[in-house]
């Protein structure tokens, strides 16, 4: 691991967040009504700060790679209710991402011994968080694995394996050495100061035939919702013109 300096915002310190936390938040999101007559992403410093205090990201990808937008929120903020709203609004398949040192230590092994996914996502096993959930499919349920698998007291025993959430090992140096929603996820962790794991999911429309969510749809649900939305590669920009204003994880 890699240490950074400040970001020209206030970074708090590593949070570890018990999955036991309380499920009574406050309302998850706003509603934002403020037309927008052209395309423009969200400043990367804003979105940062929104991050930071909690709030989802819409990430979005190359159009020339899966040209999907994601909903991406660290993993130690992500309560039942915003779990619930995640599922609501994304294809469901909800994952975690996580550095590969810290799956390590969870004795979670890759999902298969080759990997024929088109953009090499890195799936693990999957797992549920044993204590207090039942089935482990809940928003309840999800959000306390979640918040588990981001919290250092978690152990290899807490974690029941096959299950409902979806671990994705993030490639050692971020999104410099893999342009993904994945490596994404953990970086925004990491550059916000927060346990690095992100939990994160395709938006799709909310049509008959449940399509995927491309650039301007992804924009249009950020204003509706009020969520700053980025790009993989602002991410991968940011980072390459402050070194010296990160902390990066390597597995």
């Amino acid at each position: 691991m890699s240490t950074v300096r400040s970001m020209p915002f206030s970074i708090m310190a590593p949070t570890a967040v018990s999955p036991a936390l309380s499920h009574t938040a406050p309302a998850v999101l706003k509603r934002h009504a403020a037309p927008r007559t052209s395309f423009s992403f969200d400043p990367i410093e804003s979105a940062l700060a929104a991050f930071q205090a909690g709030e989802f990201l819409v990430v979005m990808d190359s159009e020339d790679r899966e040209n999907e937008g994601d909903l991406i929120i660290a993993a130690s903020h992500c309560t039942t209710e915003k779990m619930a709203w995640m599922i609501k609004h994304t294809s469901g398949y909800i994952c975690i991402a996580l550095p590969g040192e810290r799956l390590n230590e969870l004795e979670l092994p890759m999902m298969v011994p080759e990997n024929q996914d088109r953009h090499r996502t890195a799936y693990t096993v999957t797992v549920d968080y044993k204590h207090g959930t039942t089935t482990g499919i809940s928003a309840s349920d999800r959000s306390a694995t979640v918040r588990a698998l981001a919290s250092p007291d978690s152990r290899p025993s807490d974690f029941t394996r096959p299950g409902h959430m979806v671990p994705l090992r993030a490639r050692a140096g971020g999104v410099l050495t893999r342009m993904g929603h994945t490596e994404s996820a953990v970086d925004l962790c990491v550059l916000t100061g927060l346990s690095p794991a992100g939990v994160l999911c395709e938006l799709v429309n909310d049509d008959a035939q449940g399509t995927m969510a491309r650039r301007d749809d992804c924009r249009a649900f950020a204003d509706k919702w009020g969520l700053k939305m980025i790009s993989v590669e602002m991410l991968a920009e940011w980072r390459r013109t402050h070194p010296d204003e990160q902390t990066i994880n390597s597995s």
